[in-house]
């Protein structure tokens, strides 16, 4: 029988008004498909709002976190996952918060590696942890990491972060070579004033260790007003990095759907990719939904509704239930994010309590 979907505004304590009917969901129900035709195949999942950083582009210094009883369990996710899974779901990023601030995490890695039809499972984090879990994730099956890494400045990571942790951060990204994770992206938030100082020498960093450098244009998701001023974009940053490391042409082989739009050295010295959410919106190919750490389905970072699956998973699971509530949310999706218009609402949670 179908349920109900109950659209909480996002970023809200308690559920309000129930939103008009969504649309009908396509006849196709194999698939998570939304009305504009884009298939659904990519699944952020927070397993935390907490951080031990408290980067000013991402949430603010003074902060309440979820009660860790309202978060979802390692089998709850797991669940989730395998119900999305059936649903043409093969990729899964594991986020934050700081994902590695969650005790054991390198257990809901072995539960999720065995889910049927998961072909792809990546973790993103700011590393300052990761010297001292590196070993266990790898051993748990995880082969792919996303290291945040603004600068190389041990002055401006703390301004920027708010906190020291520089160092920690490398020993992170070393012990994870050492270990064995040969796929290492390192992501930069591109801020105008402070960028132009760090592209060069973190693409040279990147460079000579093997990594793919990739810079994310500022987006208005942190706790303080946005200013669009303040983003540095992809063309001013692919001039800094022709001019201070070397030419650089498209990737061949590129994945239409992947927000980086990827370059390679034209010496075959690596890629850097640019995440143009300001300056060229990926919108129209992405494929992405989001599950919160208390169990918020969201189609888009930027939605200003959210569904709650938690009813559907404890305490007892509907399997069924959940996949109608999934194939309908994803069918709501709006065509784009629109914070270049006039009419942008910005949402009511912050980075840290939606996921990257």
């Amino acid at each position: 029988m179908p349920i109900p979907l109950t659209l909480a505004a996002a970023g809200a304590g308690t559920p309000v008004a129930p939103t008009p009917p969504l649309p009908q969901t396509p006849a196709d129900s194999r698939r998570l498909i939304d009305s504009h035709g884009r298939v659904h195949t990519n699944l952020r999942v927070s397993v935390t709002d907490r951080c031990n950083l408290r980067c000013t582009y991402c949430m603010p210094e003074d902060v309440v976190f979820r009660d860790r009883a309202e978060l979802l369990t390692f089998e709850e996710i797991t669940r989730f996952v395998r119900v999305a899974a059936g649903l043409g779901v093969h990729k899964v990023r594991l986020t934050g918060g700081e994902p590695l601030v969650r005790k054991g995490l390198d257990r809901l890695v072995r539960m999720l590696v065995d889910v049927p039809g998961l072909t792809d499972l990546a973790l993103t984090t700011n590393g300052v942890l990761l010297a001292e879990q590196a070993a266990a994730l790898h051993a748990a099956g995880l082969r792919r990491l996303n290291v945040s890494l603004d600068t190389l400045d041990p002055g401006r990571f703390r301004e920027l972060a708010r906190r020291d942790g520089l160092e920690r951060v490398l020993a992170g990204l070393e012990e994870a070579t050492r270990v064995g994770f040969t796929r290492i992206k390192v992501n930069a938030v591109a801020l105008r004033g402070v960028t132009e100082l760090d592209a060069v020498p973190l693409a040279r960093f990147c460079r000579d260790r093997g990594y793919e450098l990739r810079f994310i244009e500022s987006m208005p998701i942190g706790a303080d007003a946005w200013d669009r001023s303040r983003a540095l974009l992809a063309d001013e940053l692919l001039e800094l990095l022709r001019r201070g490391v070397g030419p650089l042409e498209p990737a061949a082989g590129a994945d239409p759907s992947a927000p980086a739009t990827e370059y390679e050295y034209a010496d075959g010295g690596g890629r850097v990719g640019v995440i143009a959410s300001v300056s060229r919106p990926f919108c129209g190919a992405c494929n992405r939904l989001r599950l919160t750490a208390e169990g918020a389905v969201r189609n888009c970072l930027f939605a200003l509704d959210e569904a709650d699956a938690k009813p559907l998973l404890r305490p007892a699971p509907d399997d069924a239930g959940l996949a109608e509530l999934l194939r309908r949310v994803v069918w709501a999706k709006w065509e784009g994010h629109g914070f270049n218009a006039a009419g942008y609402v910005k949402p009511g949670r912050t980075m840290h309590a939606i996921g990257g």
